[in-house]
């Protein structure tokens, strides 16, 4: 018998509203932390978004990076590589699409050429995201098919993907806007589906749920 799922969300509680309002929404249980053990409690690992990560964590330096939060960014690696080693679930959503990158030894555009229609100017941006793997059995065929209009609000995103790592999808100016692990239950999105005005947020949650 499968134990509840209940998801760690990990951030700063003051930054994670829309993630709590969107889970309560679909009645999952859940809580807001930034300590690596008490996360260990979940069943499932939701890492958010937030500014962008420390750039020495994946070898460069600072040349274009927003609100970094160093403390919080070693405590993000901390509890991913906690799920990790138990192979428990983890859903990265921007930010976390980037530390999960990072964590399998990937880097990232630490400020893309295109980010004039990605990045947040006030509200989000939308574009559509295209499926790009060969397989139809990932999370993104699965849930969307070929495309989906996304929600959009970064300005950094994946250079050289993390070892095991496999895109899913990409925006048209080759972003990677999803991706996978090739054998653990991880996946991340570079859009926020916490809050996408339609279904499409909310069936990702319940394919990430479903996950074991």
């Amino acid at each position: 018998m499968h134990e509840s799922p209940s998801v760690a969300i990990f951030g700063h509680k003051q930054d994670t509203g829309n993630y709590e309002t969107a889970l309560e929404r679909m009645r999952i249980p859940h809580f807001t932390t930034t300590d690596p053990a008490e996360a260990d409690h979940a069943t499932h690992l939701l890492l958010p978004g937030g500014g962008d990560i420390t750039p020495a964590f994946f070898g460069q330096t600072d040349h274009g990076s927003l609100h970094v939060d160093t403390v919080l960014d070693i405590l993000q690696l901390k509890a991913l590589s906690r799920f990790v080693e138990k192979s428990k679930p983890v859903l990265g959503i921007c930010k976390g699409l980037q530390i999960i990158n990072v964590h399998f030894g990937g880097d990232l555009f630490q400020d893309l050429v295109t980010a004039g229609s990605h990045k947040w100017v006030g509200r989000d941006q939308f574009h559509h995201v295209y499926h790009c793997s060969l397989g139809r059995r990932d999370f993104f065929y699965q849930l969307y098919g070929m495309s989906i209009l996304v929600n959009s609000a970064h300005h950094q995103a994946v250079n050289h993907l993390g070892n095991d790592l496999l895109p899913v999808c990409r925006a048209t100016d080759s972003v990677i806007e999803g991706l996978i692990h090739r054998s653990l239950p991880i996946l991340a999105v570079q859009w926020h589906p916490e809050r996408l005005p339609d279904e499409g947020g909310k069936s990702l949650f319940s394919y990430f749920l479903s996950l074991r």
